[in-house]
């Protein structure tokens, strides 16, 4: 399973673009930068999307996705019932923006929204699908994504501490997980839905506890103004565990 980060941050700069994920590329996870980093050669491969949640950072490129598959095959949007209630009013109102569950035709939609439940495993493009709610503000779900050949990951999203839930689901060769800010500001993370350093290190060590192992741990959803900061303070947990923790990066690729 091959795995793209094509974006990696909270906020887009020339040199950031918001989290989205590739998977042998043909199923993406979240649309903050779908189109934004892939020519439409690559989009066109795109057969389907896993909405984490509503946010506009993980949403935004669902619009302009459904403009550029609208001159091919239509893809298939999958997301909770609450994420679509939010998303298809909201991003595809039919005033600013076209709506793409309804356009060309109502029948044919450019988007076909699938709505997902929380623990319920799907088979999507070959795919094991497992949605697992995480804790966040609005109602998110984390994937556990396996692929034909085993291969098993599985990406949090947003999410604040408390993932002991989805510890029980999943053991996956690879962990796509968040660090939004830096330590400092734990209690606005907290209250915000999002996680630390630290917080990520007490999330990593009940992991272990329960698992016996640590997955290869990516860490996304990075603020580029503490970015820095953030790098410093996650390689210091990185050490403390012995665990293997990267920073994902724009463009990064990573085989499982």
């Amino acid at each position: 399973m091959k795995v793209q980060i094509l974006g990696a941050h909270n906020a887009e700069t020339k040199e950031a673009r918001l989290v989205t994920l590739l998977i042998d590329n043909i199923l993406a996870i979240d649309a903050g930068a779908l189109t934004s980093s892939l020519s439409l050669a690559d989009q066109k491969k795109i057969k389907a999307v896993l909405i984490t949640h509503h946010h506009f950072d993980h949403v935004r490129d669902l619009v302009t996705l459904g403009m550029n598959a609208a001159f091919w095959s239509p893809v298939k949007i999958y997301a909770t019932k609450e994420a679509i209630e939010v998303t298809t009013p909201c991003l595809l109102d039919g005033k600013i923006y076209v709506d793409f569950s309804r356009f060309p035709s109502k029948d044919n939609p450019s988007l076909q929204f699938h709505t997902i439940q929380p623990f319920k495993e799907e088979v999507i493009e070959g795919y094991k699908v497992t949605p697992l709610p995480v804790k966040h503000p609005v109602p998110s779900v984390g994937y556990q994504v396996v692929s034909p050949k085993g291969k098993s990951l599985f990406y949090t999203a947003d999410t604040g501490r408390g993932l002991h839930e989805c510890w029980n689901h999943t053991s996956p060769q690879l962990l796509i997980t968040e660090v939004s800010g830096i330590n400092e500001w734990a209690d606005i993370l907290q209250n915000g839905g999002h996680l630390c350093a630290q917080f990520l290190k007490q999330e990593l060590l009940q992991f272990r506890q329960l698992k016996g192992y640590l997955p290869h741990v990516i860490i996304v959803h990075i603020t580029p103004q503490v970015e820095n900061e953030i790098k410093k303070e996650v390689r210091q947990i990185a050490t403390e565990l012995g665990a293997d923790v990267s920073i994902g990066y724009e463009g990064m690729l990573i085989n499982v």
